[in-house]
């Protein structure tokens, strides 16, 4: 019991340090998203840093549910990582402790972080970013600070184009001084050039005190232009030369901090008990418009004809009167003059008009309304799977780190950030399709939690099984088996030899080997005859009695005390287990599947390659047969008898 306790705490311990430090990474890579998409909004706007530091701080909390799950992620691949490279987690396996109890721990922690993600969801993130947005508008709407360039236009100042060739910062002179005032239209441009000014602010910051020194003014004569608008004249102007002009400009240089109302009563500054309010309450708003809004388009439709009331006062009261056709549209329609006619239709045509502008626009407040609803039953599904999402990704990164063994920085990081842009991908896709109405917001905020936990079931469940799914040398050794390349023979010699070999009968053995070898060479050749290949159903029965006959002069070999025999005896190739396919096939089913070009060409290609390769073993198997020979030959080593005594 004491240890699984330390087990416990050594795992705890393993974890925590790694998941503070992930999890400080992500957010700060996101932290530093944010700042490059709105880098532009905020540089050359003289902003505190107390109010950047604020809108920082209010961002990284609406951050959290982006970069959690990528942490927990993270950090569980390089703890089991690091447990399965340093033998930890085998050793633990040996001890009898299977990998869902090894898990346990951080489990139950996880399970504590998710629910207190869920709270955080709820009543932190709608506060952050109700403030995360206002700053962030106030920043947008805040003017820029006041740095006029050299020899470039300014034009940040409402109304004025302010061109300076150049700035004594000494003396705060500015010199060369050209302005272009078109605060009264484009049409009533002034235009002043001065020597020389100097350019400040108001106390309050809400204005720009400009002062010019010897220049001149030019203003077009606004009387005269207007006389002059249908005469070919010349529209005069007034030039004023002065020594010292002060122009007064608004310019709001002040930070000035928008309403936060704005934002708390969109779905981004609420928690799920609001949610649901103005879900319920939009939803009775949108159904009641559109009834009332469908009985009015009834009412003013083309549905009945002409009718008249003719109730009978002795039998019948006015609210019990019947209707009784006189005349319908069409005969009253091509009875009148066709200047009536034509009149009739462009007054039809108008209120059809008129009806569809003010429908049309009913129907647009209408989808306004509605995308407001799905928008709120997302971001009420959202606080939840990010809860969800955090298990999920510790189901999906332990035991991946438990199959892979790698530890570190290198492999964690590269799976974790590929598996995190899938999940994003897959979010996105299902938030957009409900916020577009396509899917049910359940079905496109769930749709990323109903993809990964399969993929994490099945990863805990290979992990739980000590599965190699992910081990490269499985799959390469798949590849080899599947392009025809074989495995090279690994002999030892043996401690204790009940029988030697007859070296006098292997040398007979070798020779035939020798010779059925050449006959295979000289009688097949690399390529095949397509409908010869098929029928034999991929099969070469000839090239498995040659493997047949390499192993039993093998399995004869290995029980040699010669170290040379032995060396050279792992120099058959490996061809027990050749085929020309991965399959055995019929004749009938083969000439069927030749018909069947794209995949029958394909399967006799692969075949094509693995031929060449046999043909390579034989080659082999030749020179390694003469070599043999000549091993034994020279070294009188076929004196020996079969019990081992010369």
């Amino acid at each position: 019991m004491r240890i699984v306790k330390r087990l416990d705490l050594f795992l705890l311990k393993t974890f925590l340090p790694l998941f503070i430090m992930t999890f400080g990474i992500c957010l700060f890579i996101f932290l530093m998203q944010f700042l490059w998409k709105y880098i532009d909004e905020m540089v050359g706007k003289g902003i505190g840093m107390y109010i950047l530091a604020e809108l920082f701080f209010y961002t990284a909390l609406s951050l959290v549910p982006q970069a959690l799950p990528l942490a927990i992620l993270f950090a569980s691949l390089m703890t089991f990582g690091n447990l399965g490279e340093q033998l930890e987690l085998l050793a633990m396996k040996a001890s009898g402790i299977s990998l869902m109890r090894i898990m346990k721990p951080l489990i139950f922690f996880l399970i504590f972080v998710s629910i207190s993600a869920f709270f955080f969801q709820n009543n932190v993130i709608p506060v952050s970013q109700v403030k995360m947005y206002t700053f962030l508008n106030s920043v947008k709407q805040k003017s820029p600070e006041l740095e006029i360039p050299e020899s470039i236009f300014y034009t940040e100042i409402e109304g004025k184009n302010i061109y300076v060739r150049k700035k004594d910062k000494k003396a705060k002179l500015l010199k060369d001084v050209m302005i272009y005032d078109y605060s009264e239209g484009f049409n009533n441009v002034r235009i002043i050039v001065a020597d020389s000014g100097r350019l400040k602010t108001s106390i309050d910051k809400k204005y720009l005190v400009l002062t010019l020194y010897s220049g001149e003014s030019f203003v077009n004569q606004k009387e005269n232009k207007r006389k002059a608008q249908n005469v070919k004249e010349a529209v005069s102007y007034q030039r004023e030369s002065f020594d010292t002009m002060e122009m007064l400009t608004e310019f709001d240089g002040n930070f000035n901090m928008t309403n936060e109302a704005i934002f708390q009563n969109r779905y981004v500054g609420k928690n799920i008990a609001s949610l649901r309010q103005s879900i319920d309450s939009m939803t009775v708003r949108v159904d009641s418009a559109k009834r009332s809004e469908s009985i009015a388009l009834f009412a003013q439709s083309y549905r009945k004809t002409l009718a008249r009331f003719e109730p009978d006062a002795k039998t019948k009261s006015d609210s019990l009167a019947v209707d009784k056709p006189v005349m319908d549209f069409d005969s009253l329609y091509q009875v009148q003059d066709p200047n009536v006619r034509a009149s009739l239709l462009s007054y039809s045509k108008r209120n059809i008009d008129n009806l569809l502008m003010n429908y049309g626009y009913k129907s647009s407040m209408l989808s306004f309304e509605e995308r407001e609803i799905r928008s709120h039953h997302t971001e009420m599904h959202k606080k939840f799977t990010l809860s969800f999402a955090c298990l999920i990704f510790f189901f999906i990164g332990a035991p991946l780190g438990a199959i892979i063994r790698k530890g570190g920085l290198g492999a964690p990081a590269v799976i974790s950030v590929f598996l995190f842009v899938v999940y994003y991908i897959i979010e996105n896709i299902g938030y957009k399709m409900a916020r577009d109405g396509i899917w049910m917001p359940w079905q496109g905020m769930w749709l990323s939690s109903s993809v990964l936990l399969p993929l994490g079931v099945f990863l805990t469940y290979k992990a739980v099984n000590d599965s190699v799914i992910l081990n490269a040398e499985t799959y390469l050794d798949a590849i080899k088996r599947f392009i025809g390349r074989r495995e090279s023979r690994n002999i030892k010699k043996k401690d204790i030899i009940m029988e030697h070999p007859d070296y006098e009968a292997l040398i007979v053995s070798l020779q035939r080997l020798n010779s059925s070898c050449k006959q295979y060479l000289a009688g097949s050749k690399r390529w095949m005859h397509y409908v010869n290949f098929w029928k034999q159903g991929g099969t070469d029965q000839e090239a498995e009695r040659i493997a047949l006959e390499i192993e039993a002069i093998v399995n004869v070999l290995e029980n040699s005390d010669q170290n040379l025999v032995l060396n050279k005896t792992m120099d058959f190739p490996i061809i027990k287990s050749y085929h020309l396919t991965n399959f055995r096939i019929s004749p009938n089913a083969g000439l069927a599947l030749a018909t069947c070009i794209p995949v029958g060409g394909m399967i006799y290609l692969i075949a094509v390659y693995r031929r060449k390769l046999l043909r390579q073993d034989m080659k082999t198997t030749m020179r390694v047969c003469d070599e043999m020979v000549e091993i034994i030959n020279s070294k009188n080593i076929k004196k020996i008898s079969a019990n081992g005594k010369v």
